[in-house]
């Protein structure tokens, strides 16, 4: 399967972080975010890594080059931060069957393999992992409603007053006809292609959105405490994992 990974922002909010570098360039624990999105996609197996660069593109196609791992690496260029339905479209024509979307300024403990399983059973057009947070950080996200079979029902980008406190995480499933869903959207009140807008015209053409709950925890790398909050729970999560020597 395909992975596509979107790090074509900015981060002004991490500035200084970010005055030289793209925002997925941030180190986390001692290596890029990138890095780390890199490394779960191709545990999930991923085969190629379709990477969406914009702001300081060359920071990151230096350091990766055409490949990571051994896992071809090709990139596209989103010229404007026009939104993330923009930039997915960015990367139409280099895929051709499923693939997982990853936002590559995010951290992930978590399920993600699950998401991918219910992608493979052929049962949805789409998986989203999904978590609960404060109905007061809500508005901060894409806020979905589910009905009683975890099929995702609506989902709307940043509301005032949120339905739901169930927000998408950044880590997704699609076929290809998320596509044709993203040349349908309109700019919104922001001014940017919505990717929530392209998963609302799935939803509304009978296309079958699945929700799989977050299990572990994600980090998004918005602001450099998050940076710092991200790097500390990856070690206490790593010295969780350390075997156990013969010592012990």
């Amino acid at each position: 399967m395909q992975a596509v990974v979107l790090a074509g922002g900015k981060g002004t909010r991490l500035r200084p972080l970010t005055e030289d570098k793209p925002k997925g360039m941030v180190e986390v624990d001692g290596q890029p975010i990138l890095t780390h999105c890199f490394e779960q996609l191709i545990e999930l197996g991923a085969d190629e890594l379709v990477v969406v660069v914009g702001y300081l593109k060359e920071v990151i196609i230096d350091h990766y080059g055409d490949d990571f791992e051994g896992v071809p690496i090709t990139y596209t260029h989103q010229r404007e931060q026009k939104g993330l339905a923009h930039a997915l479209l960015t990367v139409e024509g280099q895929v051709d069957d499923d693939f997982m979307l990853i936002l590559g300024d995010n951290i992930f403990h978590a399920n993600l393999a699950d998401v991918v399983r219910r992608q493979q059973e052929e049962r949805a057009d789409a998986t989203f992992l999904v978590e609960e947070v404060p109905w007061e950080d809500a508005s901060r996200y894409g806020v979905c409603e589910t009905n009683k079979y975890g099929e995702i029902t609506d989902v709307v980008e940043k509301p005032d007053e949120p339905k739901s406190n169930l927000v998408m995480t950044g880590f997704y499933t699609f076929t290809p006809e998320i596509f044709h869903a993203c040349h349908l959207v309109q700019p919104s009140n922001r001014g940017e292609y919505e990717i929530s807008e392209a998963i609302d015209l799935l939803i509304r053409s009978g296309r079958t959105i699945d929700a799989i709950g977050l299990d572990g925890w994600r980090m998004d790398i918005g602001y450099p405490e998050d940076r710092d909050e991200a790097e500390r729970r990856l070690q206490d999560a790593e010295s969780v994992e350390q075997p156990a020597s013969a010592d012990d």
